[in-house]
């Protein structure tokens, strides 16, 4: 994942989007939670890795049940 503020914020709305099948809608929020935690690890910015990981959060933001087995 090429991670900027874009491509999240289009990634949580496919999450609001699907978040009816909320199985689908939970793997894409850790997939999304994962590939921003890979690109903050590879990051040398700590302004900008701060700035992706406030974003990707926000998909916390969204209501719908999240179930771990």
């Amino acid at each position: 994942m090429d991670a900027d503020i874009k491509s999240i914020r289009d990634r949580i709305a496919q999450i609001e989007k699907v978040k009816d099948d909320f199985e689908r809608a939970h793997s894409e929020e850790d997939s999304l939670h994962q590939d921003v935690l890979r690109a903050i690890s590879r990051g040398r910015d700590p302004a900008k890795m701060r700035q992706l990981a406030r974003e990707a959060l926000k998909s916390t933001e969204i209501d719908f049940f999240r179930f771990c087995a």
